[in-house]
């Protein structure tokens, strides 16, 4: 009799140990599973696409190296729109209030005829500067077809200006047509997008990037394209241009 009591006991010891095992196990496994949903939570926080541009109003924008009223850009049916009021490629462009590293930035965008324009990135302000091209490379967005001089393909839509020029992918619409663009700069790996298909891409810093920068239209400026940092510039390059579905995702 004293056996089977004896093997009862250790019987039901045995299940209670198995049983805090098992209830220590499903706890550990809520817990990870707790931390992991609060992490992708975060993740998909951190990575989301923010707004640049409310729709409204210039809210989050302001004019390069100035303070106050912005004049020379309005707001039409939605859209961010450049008025043309520049007299060259100095003086209209204006800029994010924020500043940027490694992002994803994507718009839309078109043109008028004969129109140029372009968005910049890792822009400096700075006193010394006379405008956004001197320290932010461009993605150009120009009239291809109607454009009254004569283009080089470093100077065509789509383009990392003066730099690295759109591959054979491009597409670009007609004048007065919405196009879709988007940059992607991670760590110095930098990639433009025209209408769903990536049409340049380039290593920033690279030794092919430094041959460009130093015999190229940046050799007479020291600072283009240094910055690692910056802000957004949208330019006013005397034509009308409209923006709108501005986003921007950090990387």
């Amino acid at each position: 009799m004293k056996s089977i009591f004896k093997n009862a006991f250790v019987l039901i010891f045995a299940l209670s140990i198995i049983s805090c095992n098992n209830s220590a196990t499903d706890s550990a496994k809520n817990d990870t599973a707790n931390m992991d949903t609060a992490t992708n939570k975060m993740q998909d926080e951190t990575e989301s696409p923010v707004s640049l541009f409310d729709g409204k109003s210039l809210s989050g924008w302001h004019g390069y190296n100035k303070t106050g009223e912005v004049k020379n850009w309005a707001i039409e049916d939605g859209a961010m729109v450049c008025l043309g009021a520049a007299k060259d490629a100095e003086g209209g462009d204006i800029v994010s209030d924020k500043q940027y590293e490694n992002f994803e930035l994507s718009w839309e965008w078109k043109i008028s005829k004969e129109g140029n324009s372009g968005v910049m990135y890792h822009v400096v302000e700075d006193r010394k500067y006379k405008a956004p091209y001197e320290t932010g490379p461009e993605y150009q967005m120009v009239d291809d077809i109607g454009f009254p001089q004569k283009l080089e393909e470093w100077q065509k839509t789509g383009a990392d200006y003066a730099m690295y020029n759109a591959n054979e992918k491009k597409n670009l619409k007609p004048v007065g047509e919405w196009n879709s663009s988007k940059i992607i700069f991670n760590n110095g790996h930098v990639e433009h997008w025209l209408n769903g298909e990536k049409i340049v891409e380039f290593e920033a810093w690279s030794d092919d990037w430094k041959k460009k920068n130093s015999e190229g239209k940046w050799k007479d400026f020291p600072d283009y394209g240094s910055a690692k940092k910056g802000g957004i510039a949208l330019q006013d390059h005397g034509n009308k241009a409209w923006f709108k579905n501005i986003t921007i995702r950090e990387l």
